[in-house]
């Protein structure tokens, strides 16, 4: 990582802030929480990003065994990146910066929330004491993006994309389910007016929104 600036601190907040407080380098992270992407992926979901830093931080993040490369089989046959058991070690690091960050002022000229972005803070703002008694398999659709759930034992399991056999399949833009979540828009006005399409019991739908802070 030559070039780059350090504290030259043996803090480890110290040392963890070398390897991933490079702008932008959390934010990777977090778009690879739920799997690999490509590297069109994820330029989609970091408005503002050029690849040229795009490529660096990659570069960065990899030689510090936080993301590794790796090529899909045939017909796919490209080339993703994807967290190392390292990296997802700043799964629980991120979700409590999702917490802290709804008490932070929003941006003035806020860009739109990529779908990882929007699933993130839903699974910061779960609440495991209202899910008493509920089990069910939930899948988000937003926008290209999909990503399942299943809530049992007052958890909030992810599963593999394959919606199939959801009890609930919730597919609309992230920026709307931001609005449903935070109380700005109701269920029932973005079923009428199409923002939201429900699979599923609209009541399952109620109930599991009101598991999310």
């Amino acid at each position: 990582m030559a070039g780059r600036r350090h504290y030259r601190d043996p803090c480890p907040i110290a040392r963890a802030l070398d390897l991933v407080g490079e702008r932008w380098a959390l934010l990777i992270v977090r778009e690879l929480l739920p799997g690999p992407k490509r590297f069109t992926d994820l330029r989609a979901g970091l408005d503002g990003v050029s690849p040229n830093v795009l490529s660096q931080r990659l570069e960065e993040l990899e030689t510090g065994a936080v993301i590794e490369r790796r090529l899909l089989p045939p017909p796919a046959a490209s080339q993703v990146y994807e967290l190392t058991n390292f990296g997802r070690e700043l799964e629980p690091i991120l979700l409590a910066l999702a917490r802290f960050g709804h008490h932070c002022p929003p941006p003035e000229a806020a860009g739109a929330p990529s779908p990882t972005s929007v699933i993130l803070q839903l699974q910061a703002g779960f609440r495991p004491e209202a899910a008493a008694g509920i089990k069910a398999r939930v899948s988000f659709q937003l926008g290209a993006e999909t990503f399942a759930f299943r809530i049992t034992k007052k958890e909030l399991r992810p599963l593999p994309t394959d919606t199939a056999d959801a009890d609930l399949a919730v597919q609309t833009d992230p920026a709307v389910l931001l609005a449903i979540l935070g109380g700005e828009l109701g269920l029932d006005d973005a079923v009428a007016e199409a923002q939201i399409r429900l699979r599923g019991d609209v009541e399952l739908a109620r109930t599991v929104i009101g598991l999310f802070r």
